[in-house]
């Protein structure tokens, strides 16, 4: 799957060159001032608008003509040191048609304005006319250097994975997730193997045992890359993405109400991509190395059974309490490879748990770390960028509750609490001791629609791990040339 271009953005060579026929202003505004709405708009003006109700409050939109009778866009923008970049994607929503100009106060960032309206613009397709119509909506004027740069970016690398998260299962599986990570990456000169077959049996023997219940077999994407400017002591990141293209639940089969979205249970892979790409677009001097558990958990003669037991790559047996808890098995063998090259930061992504979702809701990707650093680091990242995480604790009083009478341990809790917990739990038993790691247990999916985040696959957190890349590593983006 190629990575699409932002068709809302029209490049002009000067973003504020008020003379371009085609191009129209949105001004935005804090608050309904009678006194500065006449200077912009005029006595009449300034009287419409309020006739109309405007207020100015935050993501308020009102289209009237201004003092020589052009049609201006008045739109209410966050009030000061608040930030919502999520909020200017309704202007790629409401706005008509045409070429749009965006003018904010000074205090917020236009990338803020540039992203937040591609978030906005985002739509997933697969009608028989989608490929050859043309773009249909409001496009917003960017300058050539604004088109490659970060926000752009940032922008392609979600509408990335939102895309392969909203692909049906029919037409993203297992091999076809592992060749779109290899689409994605190389063009930055990332190597990357598939790994299939004798060989992934042998080093991803949990992963395997869900995997080879389908008759699509399982795949994992390894790539590697490093900055341009990263020499051999460069700081190692590892991420690893659980990709599950769909997820029966296996034998203990999910209901039709809970199997309906599982198309979605490859969003850790799909966000572990965008974020990967981000860090390549923007030559991070660090090395990266990308894992992508690809499989599908099928219902098939040769599935895994309830209390099968299966030997790890790391040598530990784990006993199968639950089929459907499938998603750990698949991340465990690649974190214990991925701590055999002693990264020095070593994060995951996943859709693992309802019990995440049971706790903090759809928009709250929970984080789970065994370094108080890191986790600071990432929260902080979170306020910064408007991306939230927030916080669990891997409780340590509720390791016990993985036990099992014959095998290192069970995949699953002995008891019906504490769902989200007990999975990092299992997780960090593949975790070298000392090894800073961070779980992100994301839901990927927005239920309903809103401004600059569409109903369907999204991958919240992103921006926020982006940036707390670069204060652990103590670098910033520099893009490629």
């Amino acid at each position: 799957m190629s990575v699409r271009e932002p068709d809302c953005l029209v490049v002009s060579r000067s973003r504020r060159k008020a003379g371009e026929k085609a191009t129209r202003t949105v001004q935005g505004v804090r608050g309904a001032d009678p006194k500065a709405l006449a200077s912009l708009l005029g006595a009449e003006g300034s009287a419409f608008v309020q006739a109309c109700g405007f207020t100015g409050k935050p993501g308020q939109l009102v289209l009237v003509p201004d003092a020589s009778g052009a049609p201006i866009g008045l739109f209410g923008v966050p009030e000061k040191g608040q930030r919502d970049l999520y909020l200017f994607g309704a202007l790629a929503q409401d706005l008509p048609d045409g070429d749009w100009d965006v003018n904010v106060p000074a205090d917020i960032a236009r990338d803020d304005v540039i992203l937040g309206f591609c978030l906005g613009a985002y739509q997933f397709s697969l009608k028989s006319a989608g490929k050859a119509a043309k773009h249909a909506g409001p496009r917003l004027v960017v300058t050539a250097a604004e088109q490659k740069g970060m926000a752009v970016e940032t922008a392609r690398s979600v509408w990335l994975a939102r895309d392969l998260i909203n692909t049906p299962a029919n037409l993203l599986g297992p091999s076809e997730l592992a060749k779109a990570a290899r689409e994605a990456l190389t063009p930055f000169g990332a190597d990357v193997e598939i790994i299939k077959g004798a060989a992934l049996d042998k080093a991803y023997p949990l992963l395997a045992h869900v995997g080879n219940g389908s008759d699509r077999g399982p795949r994992v994407a390894l790539a590697r890359w490093k900055g341009s400017k990263a020499g051999k002591s460069a700081p190692l990141l590892s991420l690893v993405g659980k990709g599950v293209c769909f997820d029966s639940g296996g034998y203990d089969l999910k209901p039709s109400s809970g199997m309906l979205r599982m198309k979605k249970d490859m969003g850790g892979a799909a966000s572990v991509l965008a974020l990967a790409r981000l860090i390549m677009t923007q030559d991070l001097p660090v090395r990266l190395e990308v894992r992508l558990g690809c499989v599908e958990n099928s219902v098939s003669g040769h599935a895994m059974r309830p209390l099968d037991v299966v030997k790890s790559r790391a040598g530990l047996t784990v006993e199968i309490g639950n089929t459907d808890a499938e998603g750990r098995l698949v991340l465990c063998d690649l974190l214990s490879e991925a701590g055999e090259h002693t990264p020095d930061l070593l994060m995951d992504i996943a859709t693992l748990t309802g019990a995440a979702r049971v706790a903090l809701g759809p928009d709250l990707p929970a984080l789970f770390s065994n370094d108080e650093g890191v986790a600071q680091s990432i929260l902080a990242a979170g306020q910064r960028q408007a991306d939230p995480l927030w916080r669990l604790p891997l409780w340590q009083g509720y390791a016990g509750w993985l036990k099992s009478p014959v095998a290192d341990l069970n995949n699953i809790s002995s008891r019906p609490m504490a769902g989200a917990v007990t999975a990092g739990l299992f997780l960090e038993r593949f975790v070298n001791a000392g090894q800073r790691w961070a779980h992100i247990d994301s839901y990927a999916w927005n239920d309903s629609g809103r401004p600059g985040r569409p109903e369907g696959g999204d991958s919240p957190g992103i921006r926020a791990l982006f940036d707390a890349v670069c204060k652990i590593f103590e670098t910033k983006p520099g893009a490629m040339s």
